[in-house]
């Protein structure tokens, strides 16, 4: 079904096309492109309350500037919907997060609008920043550079160290801080704390409005009135809120709070800031989900993605089984910490800005006073982490497999080197699905598996997390557990605790002629292969190997000495994964096999659902199936 657009939205295939219409017509506009979003999202699902929420802030950027050659980075992404659409890809959008269709994210490949790819948060100031240099050094004094950034992306480091080079720099920056207190969850901290006293000073806002006329007037007279007027707004921001301007501290010009829902207004703020020099921040009060009710006053994290939903009534669509079925991942990692965490008063839950999607809100709720959102800040997550370590405490600290990308140098330098005992928990390990590349979780196995001191596990299934969990609380050191996103395969999963010995792999299935070794929860797709393969006649072995580091050395020598022929199978990347693991235990112990590994190869895979994207890279359960007729009807060696 093809979403049909408004009246002025069907129009609209550009920027330029958007220029066209009087300012008059702005509201009626940001009306159409909110109704096509909801219309789409409603049927084809995506984000959706971060979206709305900037409708108006998307129609006014692209009135004002002159994209692309203005420079417009969207932090993070999943607010850029309204941007696709305005920037030809409107009739496009019904693919959006589809296998083969529009990325979720704003990417470079796919427009030229798109000026720099995104999906991790904080990176918009550090991008923009880079190209108003560029800009500088090329004697471009005209051209504007944009970063929207929420509230929440705030929080990350990264965005204060790109605002503290910003405030030196004298650049053609624009920062806008998109302020909805909200990233996927409510947002936490100091800082959401002083903008909430910004946003909520009344004698403040009202002074503001004063000083916005006159910085406007004075603004057109030089350099000289600038100055003057500076100091006077500084002034009257540190007076009327007790405390100095934080973004003004480095060096940044603040402008706002603004109502982030009126589109003329902005569009004439903004015309105004293209002709202010040095590098700038509008401040921007929005409501994520704004213009549709269930959205705007629901649960706002339940919005951010809700999947199908009716837009009449507000009610999400999810399939009622008829059978009992297996739980989400991240629902056993949440239960089964509370129940670790009643058995041992030493542990503790860390998670940067995702209770909800990796199910720490559970021992948040349960035991507040032992779980902690520190917000998007996955670096400091780990150094907290190995902190209350030293303490003797037990920290589990879960993030998302790709978010750990940005904490390495804390796995390494904190927890390692030093022999903490912090619990890893990497979620979404493996294809995030339609998120796409910014979110898969290929590369953990490879870039954790020489860090020294560090254990590097992976469950086949529920009942594996909750042992490797039990087992991780009483290890004398740092011990990582990678499981991905999605349900795992026991309805029944709640199971007594049992130890399992670091580096203990297990057999799955007898077998002849070849041996199949799977990591993780990717072994299920391997019973699937064994179970066609054996009504084909032929009888492969399956092993769960359980841990990557170390490799359970003793089934390594059993499986070599008896095999010849074997596949290797993982859910990760194949440059120094899993499989090439195995290959280094081969070649050290001199034995000689046919090894074939099957995994993510070294390219980038984009979004789809798992299963699409497990069948490209040939590791469901047929493409195993396949690569075991392959071997086995070669000679053996």
């Amino acid at each position: 079904m093809l979403i049909q657009p408004g009246e002025l939205l069907a129009q609209i295939n550009s920027p330029a096309d958007l220029k066209k219409f009087p300012k008059e017509k702005l509201v009626q506009i940001c009306d159409e492109l909110r109704q096509y979003i909801v219309d789409n999202v409603s049927v084809y699902g995506g984000h959706f309350g971060a979206s709305l929420g900037v409708v108006e802030l998307t129609v006014a950027l692209h009135y004002v500037l002159n994209t692309p050659e203005d420079q417009l980075v969207w932090d993070v992404g999943h607010q850029a919907y309204g941007h696709k659409i305005l920037t030809g890809r409107r009739d496009r959008f019904h693919t959006n997060r589809i296998y083969g269709g529009l990325s979720g994210f704003p990417k470079r490949k796919e427009s030229e609008y798109d000026t720099f790819g995104v999906g991790h948060s904080s990176t918009s100031i550090s991008a923009a920043l880079g190209m108003a240099v560029a800009s500088k050094y090329r004697d471009l004094p005209k051209k504007q550079h944009v970063a929207v950034i929420g509230d929440g992306s705030m929080t990350g480091g990264m965005a204060f160290e790109a605002m503290n080079h910003a405030g030196v720099s004298d650049t053609n920056l624009i920062i806008i801080l998109n302020d909805n207190c909200m990233s996927i969850d409510p947002n936490v901290g100091a800082l959401k704390d002083y903008l909430t006293d910004i946003t909520t000073s009344r004698t403040y806002n009202k002074a503001k409005d004063e000083v916005w006329k006159i910085l406007g007037k004075l603004s057109k007279f030089g350099s000289s009135a600038q100055e003057v007027i500076s100091k006077v707004e500084g002034g009257i921001k540190s007076a009327l809120l007790n405390q100095s301007n934080l973004f003004e501290s480095l060096n940044l010009r603040y402008f706002g709070p603004v109502d982030g829902h009126d589109v003329n207004h902005l569009a004439e703020v903004l015309n105004d800031l293209k002709d202010i020099p040095g590098p700038k921040i509008l401040h921007c009060v929005t409501v994520k989900g704004k213009g549709y009710a269930p959205a705007e006053n629901g649960n706002q994290t339940t919005w951010h993605a809700p999947g199908t939903f009716d837009k009449v009534t507000g009610e999400i669509y999810k399939k009622t089984p008829s059978t009992p079925q297996a739980p989400k991942y991240q629902e056993v990692f949440g239960h089964t910490l509370v129940e670790l965490a009643e058995q041992n008063d030493k542990i503790m839950g860390v998670t940067p800005a995702m209770p909800s999607g990796s199910s720490m809100n559970i021992m948040m709720k349960a035991m507040p006073d032992r779980a902690f959102d520190v917000g998007i800040a996955e670096q400091h997550a780990v150094t907290f982490s190995a902190g209350l370590a030293t303490q003797g405490l037990v920290p589990f600290c879960n993030i998302y497999s790709t978010f750990m990308q940005r904490a390495y140098d804390q796995v390494l330098h904190d927890v390692c080197l030093q022999n903490l005992p912090v619990v890893l928990c990497l979620d979404r390990a493996g294809f995030a699905g339609a998120d796409g590349p910014t979110h898969h979780g290929a590369y953990d196995i490879a870039f954790f598996r020489c860090i020294p001191n560090l254990v590097v596990s992976a469950p086949m299934n529920e009942e594996e997390l909750r042992n490797m969990m039990y087992s991780a609380s009483t290890h004398n050191g740092p011990y990582s557990i990678r499981y991905p996103r999605g349900k795992g395969v026991m309805p029944e999963w709640r199971t007594a605790f049992e130890q399992i010995p670091v580096g203990q792999g297990r057999i799955i299935k007898e077998g002849e002629e070849i041996a199949i070794l799977s990591i993780g929860h990717i072994g299920n797709y391997a019973v699937e292969a064994c179970e066609k393969l054996t009504k084909e006649g032929l009888n492969p072995a399956h092993y769960d190997m359980r841990f990557v580091k170390p490799l359970d050395e003793e089934l390594l020598h059993e499986i070599f000495s008896k095999f010849k022929k074997v596949i290797t199978v993982e859910d990760g990347c194949l440059m120094g994964g899993f499989g090439s693991a195995v290959i280094e235990w081969m070649m050290d112990h001199e034995y000689q096999a046919q090894v074939k590994r099957l995994g993510i190869p070294d390219e980038v895979i984009e979004h789809g659902e798992q299963i699409e994207l497990h069948r490209e890279c040939g590791f469901d359960p047929e493409g195993i199936a396949a690569a075991v007729r392959s071997m086995t009807a070669v000679t053996k060696i």
